[in-house]
């Protein structure tokens, strides 16, 4: 399929605050779109928002809260007229073994990755099914490997990609075209500030080829643009995760087995790992959801 001009789409970036939102916003606006950027800091946003090329404007939003985003959807209409695309990039993550992990961290993973995904589409479709638009959710190599360390992670992921092929089906006669984003370890904060522990860094250099790099950002998010203007059904921000597809069905096999011995051998190291977010962007969805029970 040949790619959409950008030029005069209005174009709104969930998480767009820092990392692949943000760098996102940065070259869909380039390309001429009009963006809102939603987030839960909205220091962060404006900062963004005064950096782009056109016209924009940022929203502080919950993507969990169904009430709050039905109202930036609304008022996102109301500001440029039409929503075109919309990408449910907002995401967390945690690491560390199941048994030892942070029950309210684990389950946040899970409301912001795929709750907060399916709330985005529930708030915006009634304007993308106006602008037969298209919905972009970003989900990860994470959705195709399971991996040990990252149960929350990888269920939100493999739930989030599984809402998009589902949503697909409902709304694709409509109009609205779906797809979705896969990400290997990209260069961005969540990555970052996962690396910042000793044992989850070492085991993830561990990993085989391609799976054990940490990829450039720009890239990444380059090939995202593209499948954007493509209004495509898979979009791979590394070249060989299309090919993950193919063998796919043989990784939870593999996995069990080789991240089984894996994690025997670091067995004595793990305790303590995997308490809370990881990554700035982590210590902001717990500093707003602090500051809301502070309030309540």
């Amino acid at each position: 399929m040949s790619g959409t001009s950008l030029e005069g789409q209005v174009a709104v970036v969930t998480g767009a605050a820092r990392g692949v939102g943000e760098l996102l916003a940065r070259k869909v606006s380039a390309r001429g779109a009009k963006v809102a950027l939603v987030g839960l800091e909205p220091d962060e946003l404006k900062r963004v928002s005064e950096r782009l090329h056109g016209e924009s404007e940022h929203w502080h939003a919950d993507v969990t809260d169904h009430e709050a985003m039905a109202r930036v959807a609304q008022e996102v209409k109301e500001r440029f007229g039409k929503v075109d695309i919309v990408v449910a990039n907002a995401g967390v993550a945690t690491g560390g073994p199941f048994l030892d992990s942070d029950p309210v961290a684990w389950q946040r993973v899970i409301e912001v990755n795929l709750i907060g995904s399916a709330v985005t589409g529930r708030a915006f479709l009634p304007v993308l099914l106006e602008s037969r638009g298209y919905f972009l959710q970003i989900a990860s190599l994470a959705a195709l490997a399971p991996a040990p360390m990252m149960t929350a992670y990888c269920a939100s992921k493999a739930g989030a990609e599984a809402f998009a092929h589902s949503l697909r089906a409902e709304v694709g006669y409509r109009g609205v075209r779906v797809g979705v984003g896969y990400l290997s370890w990209t260069d961005t904060d969540m990555v970052r500030g996962a690396d910042q522990d000793e044992v989850m860094r070492e085991l993830r250099g561990r990993l085989p080829w391609p799976l054990n790099r940490t990829y450039p950002l720009g890239p990444a998010v380059d090939r995202i643009v593209a499948g954007i203007e493509r209004r495509s059904s898979h979009v791979y921000a590394q070249w060989w995760l299309r090919g993950m597809q193919s063998v796919r069905g043989y990784l939870p096999a593999l996995v069990g087995t080789v991240g089984g011995r894996e994690i025997r051998h670091f067995e004595p190291r793990l305790q303590g790992i995997g308490k809370g977010l990881v990554g700035a962007g982590g210590a902001a969805d717990e500093a707003a959801r602090t500051s809301r029970t502070e309030r309540s």
